[in-house]
């Protein structure tokens, strides 16, 4: 069984269409702490699952960051 830890989604997303894609995603893994910013609680498969959807979601220009 795979522990889950607790990460900090950290986002700067430019274009209002991708903002709103990119917070209704994190909707679904956890809870926005401030505007740019969500704490999820996740295993390790889904975090990499939340990256790769973040990832096709933003554009180049976006930037991610996610602390455990």
């Amino acid at each position: 069984m795979t522990q889950s830890s607790w990460v900090l989604v950290c986002y700067d997303v430019r274009d209002q269409r991708r903002l709103r894609h990119t917070v209704k995603k994190l909707e679904g893994y956890g809870q926005r702490i401030q505007y740019s910013i969500s704490r999820c609680r996740l295993a390790p498969s889904e975090l990499q699952q939340l990256r790769w959807e973040l990832e096709k979601i933003m554009a180049p220009e976006g930037h991610l960051l996610i602390v455990r």
